[in-house]
């Protein structure tokens, strides 16, 4: 098989990143007749399409953040978040729950929210489709990279990929790169794509449920973020204990925090300032490290380029999701 080479490692156990995102969905299962059924019943509206950004009404900053985790948990963590930046900005903030990826990407798109944390492909398509700008990315346990994992249930006898031919599958968010782009690049480099390959796939819109589709054997089997993955089996055991791993994905570079790049500049420069310099404030460090984030930095755009190579491979072939 041919295709740009990505190299695998290990494993290490972190919450991080993943800790931004928010789950809208629930899980559904369903024969498709190898279409993907689309499990999201609360589908957002069209957003505007004008790519002029604008300052919110009342100067009021809002920041969207990447539904992969319940809205709750998200909430609870990032409304601490939006009180620091409200603190030190000086203006009121609001955190806005997208409830996909492509949402999150036309409201930074048309203006209806400041700042976003996004994922690695949704960033990429964002600055294809009008230039989004990263400022800044985390970085955990001194590393800026995450992978894509193949889970199935614990009870199962696959052990790659090739075993699951004729299973059921379930995707996160179409955007998605660990959820969705990964395994069509793999089923790519087979010659192979979804709709022949599996009996069956589903949409969950999040990685947490993607997990809990495999683990409840709605579905065989799913990819998920390593980092979602960690964070449950470090707080919900007793569900990742009911799936095993049978391949890794990657590395990738990690999910950053972006900008429409019509942004205001100064306001864009006090924005990049606030999360680079938040380990080096009392305040800011102890929110990172409630996050379990070591510091924000600013990655070469080059750390995407696995991510790139793998949307260039499909798109040659037809088969861009």
């Amino acid at each position: 098989m041919s295709g740009p080479p990505l190299t695998p490692s290990p494993r290490k156990p972190s919450v991080a990143w993943l800790l931004i995102a928010a789950v809208i969905a629930s899980i559904a299962a369903g024969a498709c007749g190898g279409r993907a059924l689309d499990v999201n019943f609360s589908k957002p509206e069209a957003s505007p399409q004008s790519t002029r950004a604008r300052v919110p009404e009342a100067s009021t900053l809002r920041v969207a953040v990447a539904p992969m985790l319940s809205v709750k948990t998200t909430s609870a963590l990032y409304q601490q978040l939006t009180t620091y930046i409200s603190e030190k900005l000086g203006r009121p903030v609001e955190l806005v729950q997208g409830k996909t990826y492509t949402e999150i990407n036309d409201m930074l798109k048309s203006g209806d929210v400041t700042v976003a944390l996004v994922c690695t492909n949704p960033y990429l398509q964002g600055k294809a489709d009008f230039g989004m700008e990263l400022i800044a990315a985390p970085q955990v346990r001194g590393e800026v990279v995450y992978q894509s994992l193949l889970i199935v249930n614990r009870t199962s006898k696959a052990n790659s990929l090739e075993d699951l031919r004729g299973a059921s599958f379930a995707f996160s968010d179409p955007l998605s790169n660990s959820g969705r782009l990964a395994p069509l690049y793999q089923l790519a480099r087979r010659g192979t794509n979804p709709e022949a390959f599996f009996s069956q796939t589903i949409f969950t819109y999040s990685h947490d449920s993607s997990v809990r589709a495999v683990a409840d054997g709605v579905v065989s089997a799913a990819a998920v973020d390593s980092l979602v993955f960690d964070y449950l089996a470090s707080t919900e055991p007793n569900l990742t204990d009911k799936v095993k791993i049978i391949d890794r994905w990657g590395p990738f570079g990690i999910s950053p925090v972006v900008v429409n790049p019509r942004l205001d500049s100064g306001l864009k420069l006090d924005l990049e300032r606030l999360f680079l310099n938040m380990d080096q404030d009392p305040e800011g460090l102890a929110l990172l490290k409630s996050l379990q984030i070591d510091k924000f930095i600013v990655p070469d755009d080059s750390l995407y380029d696995s991510v790139r190579a793998m949307r260039s491979y499909l798109r040659d072939r037809g088969l861009a999701p």
